[in-house]
């Protein structure tokens, strides 16, 4: 199960440059993460500000 960004995003884009496999990607409205591309490696959530990122 890939990690997900929820509306709490502040779209910072702290989590965009920590993740390894390019997944994250600036949406309309926050950030999103590619379910395809996504190792749930946790990197992303780790240094998110506002806690928006979760499994």
């Amino acid at each position: 199960m890939a990690y997900k960004i929820s509306n709490d995003c502040i779209a910072c884009g702290t989590c965009i440059d920590e993740c390894p496999l390019g997944a994250i990607s600036e949406g309309e409205e926050h950030y999103t993460i590619d379910p395809e591309l996504c190792a749930e490696c946790g990197t992303c959530a780790d240094v998110c500000p506002s806690g928006a990122i979760s499994l």
